[in-house]
């Protein structure tokens, strides 16, 4: 066979030789090599956004576990100023950000001002928390997600260089048939491969990451109110005793 394409190795040989991809490297122009080199960077930068979101989530999860246990003995004995202590401690717990702050909320207010205007000066505490810690889970996603949504188009693009620089070698060399375009050929597959290479990844983990913090959204509400019907409780109690 005059020719043999194998994908695995992304690798084209020929009667004349062999292409590689260092030597496809070397053969590419330099419109190519800057696509690559782009294409290099969304996948470090994408793979930097994984590495820092998986551990920012795994360790505001098992936090949270050790926060919620402790934090449920302080409240039920009426201790904030531990329970605020507990919720320092675990800075990296998203329950605890949120329960931090609103336990300041409510801790700070005097007993002159009514109980509605202390129990929604709570409320809008939780909420302002709650919106400060989704951003901070979300940090990052954004990237991902332009990644995921360039990456192939990027490579694409790649691909249309290397079917110009193909046909600029045919047209130079006056030759023609399958050894003349053989290296441009090569160029935009090897583009278009990495170009999907980056960009499966950033999708998938895009959309996983998303769904832990909404996950972690529906925890933060939850625990917001269970925090103001705690409060309620504990106001209601101060006024029968």
């Amino acid at each position: 066979m005059a020719a043999h394409l194998s994908l695995a190795g992304f690798s084209l040989l020929q009667a004349p030789g062999q292409f590689t991809l260092q030597g496809m490297w070397h053969t590419m122009g330099v419109d190519a090599k800057v696509v690559v080199v782009i294409l290099g960077i969304m996948s470090v930068w994408s793979i930097a956004i994984m590495i820092d979101r998986a551990l920012m989530f795994s360790a505001a999860r098992k936090q949270s576990r050790l926060f919620v246990q402790q934090v449920a003995a302080a409240l039920k004995d009426n201790k904030l100023d531990e329970a605020i202590s507990i919720a320092e401690k675990n800075k990296k717990s998203h329950i605890a950000k949120v329960v931090a702050t609103g336990l300041s909320e409510f801790q700070s207010a005097t007993a002159q001002i009514p109980e509605e205007e202390i129990i929604e000066a709570a409320k809008r505490g939780l909420e302002r928390s709650v919106a400060i810690v989704h951003n901070e889970m979300k940090r990052g996603l954004t990237g991902l997600a332009t990644i995921g949504a360039t990456a192939p188009f990027v490579g694409l693009f790649g691909t249309v260089l290397g079917i110009i620089h193909a046909f600029t070698g045919i047209s130079a060399e006056h030759a023609t048939g399958l050894s003349a375009v053989a290296g441009g050929i090569a160029e935009a597959l090897v583009t278009t491969a990495f170009g999907l290479f980056v960009a499966v990844p950033a999708v998938w983990t895009y959309n996983y990451f998303n769904g832990r913090v909404e996950a972690f959204d529906v925890e933060m509400d939850n625990s917001s109110m269970e925090l103001i019907n705690y409060f309620i409780t504990r106001r209601a109690s101060a006024k029968k005793s």
